[in-house]
């Protein structure tokens, strides 16, 4: 049997969802692999954004998804696991590149190897490697996605994006260490900035919902993480505020950076990501912009019986 995935994108935190919140990006990782019983371990083939990544295949995330979830279904490892990937994801800048490979090695080993793993349990699988679910949750299931930890496991709700409002992302050509941008945030923090956090989360779900322009200026004025982050993200200041003054209602992080996101009402959004892009550009840093909508479908699996014709494909979602 021939397996091929594709997982979206995704952009986490959106501001004052840190940790909780995500929303699939239509771009696109797609994978595919091969058992073997002649040769042993893994392999992996790297291609597009892939092409930066040089982690040796055993501690590679597609290894670490597979494993994991033939762990979680009890199942033996294949003596031989080969993975071509491909992607143009950018590779550590905030866009879920690392969600994305999580949930593209787990779906890969459910179906090759028939595992039965449901949906929640690739989220659950996914979040205990990456160790939040806010990019693993849109990966699976596309849109905006709000993810909460309760006693009886990750509870995953899909959020409203008002037609009226576009999202923006600026990716820089360099990438943000995400392990040093998760030790820059402080152990603990005052009780009056948790409750400004708590409204302000509040005002992202409401604000994505309704489009309400004061609810997402603060939304995306966060005080969880990115006072700790902006200051290892070259010419930060300088896009944010050429977004807002482009007619965004606001602009943060996406993920931990470098990728800078706007929210704005969609007749400014042509201005908004003209903005980012010189405010950029004036600093000598040439970026992409990259245009969301909340309508970008999660994971998909394509699974066809290895025969010498072209046989139909069957999709699973």
């Amino acid at each position: 049997m021939t397996v091929r995935v594709r997982v979206p994108a995704s952009s986490s935190n959106l501001g004052s969802g840190f940790d909780c919140i995500g929303i699939a990006i239509d771009r696109w990782l797609s994978a595919s692999v091969t058992l073997h019983n002649a040769l042993s371990g893994f392999s992996i083939n790297r291609r597009g954004k892939l092409s930066a990544v040089r982690v040796r295949a055993d501690q590679d995330l597609f290894t670490r998804g597979f494993r994991a979830a033939c762990g979680a279904a009890g199942a033996v490892l294949p003596a031989g696991v080969t993975i071509d990937a491909t992607s143009d994801i950018p590779v550590g800048c905030g866009l879920g590149s690392s969600a994305a490979a999580i949930v593209a090695g787990a779906l890969l080993a459910d179906t090759a190897l028939g595992l039965g793993l449901s949906r929640s349990q690739i989220l659950e699988i996914g979040t205990t490697i990456e160790g939040h679910p806010d990019n693993i949750a849109p990966a699976i299931y596309g849109g905006a996605v709000l993810s909460v930890h309760t006693p009886a496991g990750l509870v995953c709700a899909p959020l409203h994006v008002a037609r009226g409002i576009e999202l923006l992302i600026a990716v820089p050509p360099f990438p943000n260490d995400t392990k040093a941008a998760r030790a820059a945030l402080p152990q603990t923090l005052p009780h009056t900035d948790a409750a400004i956090a708590a409204s302000r989360a509040a005002a992202l779900v409401q604000g994505l919902a309704s489009g309400d322009g004061a609810l997402l200026g603060a939304a995306l004025d966060d005080v969880l993480h990115v006072p700790f982050r902006r200051g290892r993200i070259p010419g930060y200041d300088a896009v944010v505020a050429a977004a807002r003054n482009a007619g965004a209602f606001g602009a943060t992080l996406s993920g931990a950076g470098s990728a800078i996101l706007a929210i704005a009402p969609r007749e400014r959004s042509a201005a908004v990501g003209t903005a980012m892009l010189a405010a950029w550009r004036d600093l000598g840093i040439e970026a992409e912009l990259i245009k969301c909508t909340s309508d970008v479908a999660g994971a998909s699996v394509i699974a066809a019986p290895r025969t010498p014709h072209h046989a139909p494909l069957t999709t699973h979602q």
